[in-house]
């Protein structure tokens, strides 16, 4: 079976599930509508800013923070995995390094006050 054929089958296998989940979520789910339930809320309290109001800039910059680290460390063990047995102690070295600088990047974020949530 072709790569292009392996891909193909598998997007229309998850489309096909996709579909299937929400099909069955709106025929098989509850339909009792309730106007409390029905309002937005952020972890369990009611809103502190209006639908569409502005968000601070800080949230954004948290998140992009985030996504920044957590990709880089998610990225660190299919690294060892793939590379291991064929960089060996050049690997070690190359990732050690690759630490340093993620570790610098955090600590000098952490103290300039960018993880802080005021």
């Amino acid at each position: 079976m072709g790569t292009a054929w392996a891909l193909t089958l598998f997007l229309a296998f998850a489309a096909g599930n996709f579909g299937l989940t929400i099909f069955l979520a709106s025929v098989l789910g509850p339909k009792r509508r309730n106007p409390v339930k029905d309002q937005p809320y952020e972890t369990g309290s009611l809103p502190l800013a209006p639908q569409g109001g502005r968000v601070h800039v800080h949230f954004y910059l948290v998140a992009m923070l985030f996504i920044l680290f957590d990709i880089e460390t998610v990225m660190l063990y299919p690294w060892a995995m793939v590379y291991l047995d064929d960089l060996k102690l050049f690997g070690l070295a190359e990732m050690g390094l690759f630490l340093g600088v993620v570790s610098f990047a955090l600590f000098y974020v952490w103290k300039r006050g960018g993880l802080e949530w005021d």
